[in-house]
């Protein structure tokens, strides 16, 4: 499992006693480790480092759920600023992926959080650019580059319009039916990449299993946002994942788009969790998307960060 190339040795960390050695290169994400490690969402063999005469001079770490026998997203990797960084870090992420991914397995997208003006700092921006050169080089394309949103405590949220009604969602069937009819004209990078390759049910499904069915809380703080009639409109998943409270997932329906409707769906996913104290609520949304980026701005959610994504698919 240890990859040699002249003076550069890679290699998965021995456990969670080489968490300083890993973390002699730094990212948002390094006060999570040793608590994901202990919980099973990282194990030592997704953490990656590569060594020059000792010194870190690149690392990588996947992140996956504690049953899974693979991981499903690439969330770190750092390298440092020698002149041959780029084709260190290809190297390290080159021989962590044939040891992690089974050969023709699908290799988990790549996921990194970056300050809201990166491209303005020369700093920030090679830092970004390095890292996305590193992942493009392993054969990874950018899909999308997202804004992420932050409803901090104290933020006043809109009382109902009455213009619709809320109701629980019936079951996973009823989730599953209302996911794929929003796929119609999505501005979702994601699903817009799926929809390339399979059906907007066959992608609801995926989303469904591989997200929205592992959240931690209650499929009760689901809802659909119906008109009078009981016309559904839209629905939204307030939920938590394992770090927090968050917006999984807001959609209003083709047929009642521009209509302002994302406000009260919003509102209402905002009430759920805020009835459960949560210290503050994140959600996401990619820049093309520019309805639901200022149904965020109009409810007073800060955007705090930002992220991009690549994947092999």
């Amino acid at each position: 499992m240890t990859a040699t190339r002249n003076d550069l040795v890679s290699r998965p960390i021995t456990g969670a006693g080489e968490l300083d050695l890993f973390c002699a290169l730094t990212y948002t994400l390094d006060h999570e480790l040793a608590d994901d490690l202990a919980r099973g969402l990282r194990r030592p063999t997704w953490m990656w480092v590569a060594l020059r005469g000792g010194r870190l001079v690149a690392r990588a770490a996947w992140w996956g759920s504690t049953d899974a026998a693979a991981p499903s997203l690439l969330d770190v990797l750092d390298i440092t600023d020698d002149t041959d960084r780029i084709d260190v870090g290809v190297h390290l992420l080159s021989a962590a992926l044939s040891e992690i991914i089974p050969l023709g397995s699908r290799r988990p997208e790549y996921i990194r959080f970056i300050p809201p003006d990166w491209r303005d700092h020369v700093g920030s921006r090679q830092v970004v650019e390095d890292r996305m050169a590193v992942v493009s080089r392993a054969g990874a394309q950018l899909v999308a580059e997202r804004f992420r949103f932050e409803c901090r405590p104290g933020t006043p949220i809109a009382a109902p319009a009455g213009r619709v009604a809320f109701r629980a969602i019936a079951d996973d069937a009823e989730m599953v039916d209302v996911m794929a009819l929003v796929m119609d004209g999505t501005l979702d990078a994601h699903s817009r990449q799926d929809l390339a390759r399979m059906s907007a049910r066959d992608s609801a499904v995926r989303h469904f299993e591989e997200e929205l069915a592992r959240y931690r809380s209650p499929r009760q703080w689901w809802r659909v946002a119906t008109l009078p009639g009981g016309e559904p409109v839209g629905f939204v998943i307030p939920a938590r994942n394992n770090y927090g409270a968050i917006i999984g997932y807001l959609g209003v329906l083709p047929a009642h788009r521009g209509n302002g409707y994302i406000n009260e769906i919003l509102a209402e996913g905002t009430r759920i969790l805020a009835a459960h104290n949560v210290p503050r609520i994140r959600a996401s949304t990619d820049l093309g998307n520019v309805p639901m980026a200022e149904g965020f701005a109009r409810a007073g959610w800060v955007n705090f960060e930002r992220s991009i994504s690549m994947t092999w698919d």
